[in-house]
């Protein structure tokens, strides 16, 4: 018998609480990264969002960034696994290219920008900023986890 916790209960039925998420490490061919501010808190992030029941992760890369930022993407490859610990959240990062569109905010950011790794590393917090840093290097797929706001540990 398999015993678990979910909501700090232990059981035998019960299904254990995660939230999917997909994020675009948009990378343009200077090197710069896509970024929004979010509207509902102000922070720099990559785009992205909840996967949807039915939805390919690479899907929902692809229509979270362009909802978010009016940016098309070709999906390249998945660059890492980052789970919030605290959220119960697990965000699939796949890095992308650029083939079309023109930047824009929406409902969900305030601002669009692309930017150099330092300015990556200025505007984002830590949990964040290692997403699209991680998606530079060839050494993925990451995995990560983080208590929301400080890095727990890592592999590759």
């Amino acid at each position: 018998m398999l015993l678990y916790m979910s909501n700090g209960r232990v059981g035998t039925k019960s299904t254990p609480l995660h939230s999917v998420s997909v994020a675009g490490a948009v990378v343009r061919e200077d090197g710069r990264l896509l970024a929004i501010r979010r509207a509902d808190n102000g922070t720099w992030e990559l785009p992205g969002g909840v996967l949807e029941l039915t939805e390919a992760p690479e899907a929902g890369v692809a229509r979270e960034v362009l909802e978010e930022t009016g940016i098309h993407v070709e999906v390249d490859e998945l660059t890492g696994v980052y789970k919030n610990t605290t959220r119960g959240i697990v965000a699939l990062v796949f890095r992308c290219k650029p083939s079309g569109g023109t930047e824009r905010t929406s409902d969900e950011s305030t601002a669009v920008d692309w930017l150099t790794p330092a300015e990556v590393e200025e505007r984002m917090a830590e949990v964040y900023a290692i997403r699209l840093l991680d998606a530079l290097d060839e050494n993925g797929p990451h995995v990560r986890s983080h208590d929301g706001r400080h890095i727990l540990g890592t592999s590759a």
